[in-house]
């Protein structure tokens, strides 16, 4: 630079400074060029245009290869994107006239290799390339890496729904794995304080991009763990950023760290079009560090809403029962038995008196029908009696030895002892001698 602004170029670059006149010296020519001393400084402007000159005339096209990311389609048809490898990378720019001559779409990942040239964009004073042609080349190997490992840790069942775990509804103590300066944990309290403000919210700090990030982040989800009084959730996260910023929450060792957590996880990394393997094993996916405040605290303004309009629905239901109570037992009191209880007793009363005399008329009744049928009865049997038959001359004959009745004279024989049954007694006999009849 400084060669640059002593050199043959630098009247002619810096036209609208006063020229030295020629009658002066080449020392006082020097002295007087911008830049050369505290009385002619350069102005912002002067040194970027300088330097954009610079890059003009040293630098030609070229042919640059790398993997994209952070790319924004703007509406007015440019597109802008990040050229990137493992150790650094570089905006670029793609005019509406040179995309509309891509046939195909980027996407974030994509190994890409373009042609253009080295540019600078004055308002932010940062170099660019803008590119004439691009080409894709497949995936990069940041995406290739994130696929690799994606496809691992799913055949082992760490993204699958089953093992999430609902979040509480009224949790009190919060951790958040994060870094304690960005911008994510500010965010993520202003949303919390104005929800929920009694919560407390305890922050782990961790790197969460470059070197040691993905060390640190799984050992602050690891310390959370053991922190008693447990923890009612754990936050991990941080704002967002280019596919490299948020490469740690990519990392196996935090992905393992937060499938181990015993308290539910809630991931907000990067912003909505971010997603990381951790977004993909946690508990809960919040697209930005306030989703996560708002998935995580219930809204007191909510809640007291609720518990208004809950209290107007039981007063109201109170109130009907009560009512509807009220004309049941205005009824219940209308009604002879509260009102006269003695004469409702009298016609129960009465009504006792005659079911016992219709019941003792009853049982006269049936015995007067038994006492019919038992003489009938005792008259049939008096007819066809034994004793009935003795009474009109008849006589019954017996051994008397065995009781046997004697109805044929061939049962008899001489000398057996006979019994006989007359109407009015017995007689003892002892057969002399047997005639049988001559018929």
């Amino acid at each position: 630079m400084t060669g640059f602004l002593f050199g043959d170029d630098a009247d002619e670059f810096f036209s609208k400074d006063k020229k030295s006149s020629a009658k002066k010296s080449n020392a006082e020519a020097s002295q007087s060029a911008p830049g050369t001393s505290d009385e002619t400084p350069l102005s912002v402007s002067q040194l970027t245009a300088w330097i954009k000159r610079t890059l003009d005339q040293n630098i030609a096209s070229f042919w640059i290869a790398g993997e994209v990311s952070n790319v924004t389609k703007a509406t007015s048809g440019h597109v802008y994107l990040t050229i990137k490898d493992a150790n650094s990378q570089i905006g670029a720019v793609l005019w509406r006239s040179s995309w509309e001559k891509c046939k195909f779409d980027i996407k974030e990942g994509m190994a890409v290799l373009g042609m253009g040239k080295l540019d600078v964009y004055g308002p932010r004073g940062t170099y660019q390339v803008v590119l004439q042609r691009l080409e894709p080349q497949g995936l990069g190997p940041l995406q290739i890496a994130f696929r690799k490992l994606h496809a691992k840790l799913a055949a082992e069942g760490l993204f699958n729904q089953d093992r999430k775990r609902p979040l509480p509804r009224f949790p009190n103590r919060i951790g958040f794995v994060t870094s304690p300066q960005g911008a994510a944990i500010h965010d993520f309290l202003e949303v919390l304080r104005r929800r929920w403000p009694q919560m407390s919210v305890l922050v782990i700090p961790a790197k969460v991009q470059g070197s040691g990030a993905a060390e640190e982040i799984a050992q602050g989800i690891e310390l959370a763990n053991r922190i008693e009084p447990p923890l009612d959730v754990l936050v991990v996260g941080r704002g967002g950023g280019s596919i490299e910023d948020l490469w740690a929450f990519n990392e196996e060792v935090v992905v393992r760290a937060v499938a181990a957590s015993k308290i539910p996880v809630v991931s907000a990394v990067g912003h909505e079009i971010d997603v990381t393997l951790c977004d993909l094993v946690a508990d809960v996916r919040a697209l930005t560090p306030s989703e996560a405040a708002e998935r995580i605290a219930p809204s007191r303004d909510e809640i007291l809403e609720t518990l208004q309009s809950s209290q107007l629905r039981l007063t109201s239901i109170v109130a009907s029962k009560l009512r509807e109570l009220d004309s049941r037992l205005s009824g219940l009191i209308r009604r002879p038995v509260i009102e006269q209880p003695e004469r409702m007793l009298d016609v129960l009363v009465q009504k006792l008196d005659e079911n016992d005399h219709r019941l003792g008329e009853a049982i006269d009744r049936r015995i007067e029908k038994r006492q019919f049928e038992f003489d009938k009865l005792a008259s049939r049997l008096d007819t066809i009696s034994p004793l009935k038959t003795l009474a009109r001359g008849y006589c019954l004959a017996m051994d008397a030895k065995d009781g046997s009745i004697i109805s044929q004279v061939s049962q008899a024989k001489v000398g057996q002892r006979l019994e006989t049954q007359l109407s009015d007694g017995l007689l003892i006999s002892l057969i002399e001698k047997i005639s049988p009849s001559s018929q």
